[in-house]
């Protein structure tokens, strides 16, 4: 990964969704990670809170694409009432 595109984009993001009326305490996190083939990965990692999750791996030519789709999927999962978690 390119310094100066690290340092503008985010590589890892942590959202959670809590509600305790429903009893729903979930997570979902990504991160960016390079890959052998000089790509670059996209891991995303859900589930609820205090459980291991599952995990998909997703594989982009270039990292761009793989910041593009964090950024597409972070504000999917915001519409449905993530936060991001400090």
């Amino acid at each position: 990964m390119s310094m100066l595109q690290t340092n503008l984009f985010p590589t890892a993001l942590r959202l959670v969704r809590s509600d305790r009326q429903a009893n729903m305490h979930r997570y979902y996190a990504m991160r960016l990670q390079p890959d052998l083939f000089g790509g670059c990965s996209l891991v995303r990692e859900w589930g609820r809170i205090g459980s291991g999750g599952q995990l998909r791996c997703q594989t982009y030519r270039h990292e761009g694409q793989a910041i593009n789709a964090l950024f597409a999927f972070s504000q999917q999962k915001q519409r449905k009432g993530y936060v991001v978690a400090r």
